[in-house]
């Protein structure tokens, strides 16, 4: 995949479930008040270790608050080496209504 794709959240969960990492890129409130159970908070600070550690091989699920941020974050991953990547259509915004059962609280 040379590029990312986007994804609703049943697509989602079928990846979740086969093993897909979640990157939540909002801000460090916004992830320790809630995100998706089991995402990992992704930002400037951290995103040259996530990188280095990451198998770039997983599929690669970015989550924003509405969508749109995370798809030019995927782009960048894609950029970076990571074969497959998703922008979560909705955003942790739609995730939250939706699955509030699957969110979580630092």
């Amino acid at each position: 995949m040379d590029n990312f794709e986007c994804i609703n959240i049943k697509q989602a969960e079928q990846l979740i479930a086969d093993g897909a990492i979640i990157a939540d890129i909002r801000d460090q409130q916004s992830y320790q008040q809630n995100h998706i159970t089991d995402a990992i908070h992704l930002s400037n600070e951290n995103l040259h270790t996530f990188i280095q550690e990451a198998d770039l091989d997983a599929p690669l699920i970015v989550c924003c608050y509405h969508g749109f941020s995370s798809q030019s974050a995927a782009g960048i991953l894609i950029q970076q080496g990571f074969e497959q990547v998703y922008s979560l259509d909705g955003g942790f915004e739609m995730w939250q209504a939706t699955r509030p059962d699957q969110c979580s609280s630092s």
